[in-house]
Order: structure tokens, then sequence, then C-alpha cells
């Protein structure tokens, strides 16, 4: 995924109200900006990090500047634009850079499926093979070099987990993908200590046959990629 024109840096004044930040240009101006991430972004809002944004040419947006990077004052990148998850992983898995996720035919997006009326991300087909189910969540949550999922109680993702388990009981294969997007993240784990029945819900669903694939994003102003597998830490 390229960023084209590359992306223009300022420095975080605060983020409010969630979908806002102020932010200071190299020229000294200020800007609000449109943050799209709804997460607590815990790690990934500190005033005076590196805001990295992208410019529309939409002119009937009120805010057309979109946060999409960080560059925190300790040197790791964390794409906080959770909308690019979905397309990270297209791409990836049409560049067979997920092994776990070749070799099938057709990619569809956001398919209706399930008893309680969700949409998959991505559903993949191919001819002699069962359908494959991929939830993808983005991971920005680090502690202590590992990372977590949610950031934040997730009524929607436990949802996601009762769906994926249902699917995988039936017979089709079911994955829940997390896409890891921040550098300073070696390793994958359900956040327990912060939305325990997630945490259940994922170890059941791990049960049932869901399989979690981690794979993080390499990152800078000029574009992102899903390069290399990390390890899940089951409990």
């Amino acid at each position: 995924m390229e960023f084209s024109p590359p992306l223009k840096s300022a420095t975080l004044i605060r983020r409010y109200k969630r979908f806002l930040a102020d932010v200071l240009t190299p020229a000294g101006e200020t800007l609000t900006i449109h943050c799209a991430n709804t997460g607590a972004m815990t790690g990934c809002a500190t005033p005076g990090d590196t805001v990295w944004y992208s410019t529309s040419d939409n002119p009937k947006r009120k805010y057309p500047h979109s946060w999409e990077l960080t560059q925190t004052q300790e040197g790791h990148w964390i794409c906080v634009n959770t909308l690019r998850a979905n397309e990270l992983v297209y791409q990836a898995i049409e560049h067979n850079i997920i092994s776990e996720l070749s070799g099938y035919e057709y990619i569809h997006r956001e398919i209706r499926y399930g008893e309680e009326k969700s949409r998959i991300d991505l559903l993949l087909q191919a001819k002699q093979r069962v359908d494959c189910y991929i939830e993808v969540k983005s991971v920005t949550l680090l502690q202590e070099n590992c990372g977590y999922f949610p950031d934040a109680v997730t009524i929607r993702g436990q949802k996601h987990l009762r769906e994926l388990s249902l699917i995988a009981q039936q017979g089709q294969r079911a994955v829940l993908l997390f896409a890891v997007l921040h550098s300073g993240i070696s390793q994958v784990a359900a956040a327990k200590h912060i939305d325990p029945d997630y945490a259940l819900l994922l170890e059941q669903a791990c049960q049932s046959g869901v399989e979690v694939i981690c794979y993080q994003a390499s990152m800078t102003e000029n574009g992102m990629v899903l390069s290399h597998k990390l390890p899940f830490l089951s409990m």
C-alpha cells in the first residue's frame, strides 16, 4: 500500500472527541485533522509524537486531513487509521505474503453471514476447497513488548468470535487475523485484563477450530505492507 502523495508530518498537540486531533505543522500552523480510530489508542496519541497525515481532495469534507500514522518519541511506528487494516490484508493475500491463506481463487469483501447478521471482512473461495471466512482486527496496544487485543471492551468483537465459532463448527474455515500495526510489538495475546469476556470467547473459538494468524506491518510515510508473521500466545 503506497501513500500517494507521501504523508506529511506534524507534531501532535492533543486528540479529543475521539474523531479529532490538533497538530502543529513544521511551518507553525495548527491544523485540526480527522481521526478514524474510535478505540482508546493507548500509547498511540501522546502529545509530542509525530503525526503523519494524508489530505483528501474531496471538497465536501469538513476536515480534509486524516491521521494515518504515529511515530512515537521512542521511535515506534503505529498505523492509527484502522480502516487501512482490511486493505493491507487483502493486498497481502493477493501477493501470497500470508502463506496460510494462499491458493484461493476468489476474494470477496464485506459478505453478510452468520446468525447475528454480521459482515465478514474477507471470504476466500476456490474449487474443491471449503470457504475461508476471515475477520481482521488491528493490534496497536503495546505493553511490555506484547501486543494486546482489544484495547477496550468490544461487544462487536465478541459477536464476531461467536460467528466465527459457528462457521468452524459447520465445517468451514474460520480465521481471526490480527494485523499488527505497531512496530514495537513482537507477539500477540488476548487482552484478558481489559476484556475478560472477549478473551474467554477467543479461547472457546480456538477450541471450536477457529485459526488465529498474526502478521505485522512495516510502515513509513511512503507506504505500508504486511511483512512477517508473529506468534500468538494462547491462554
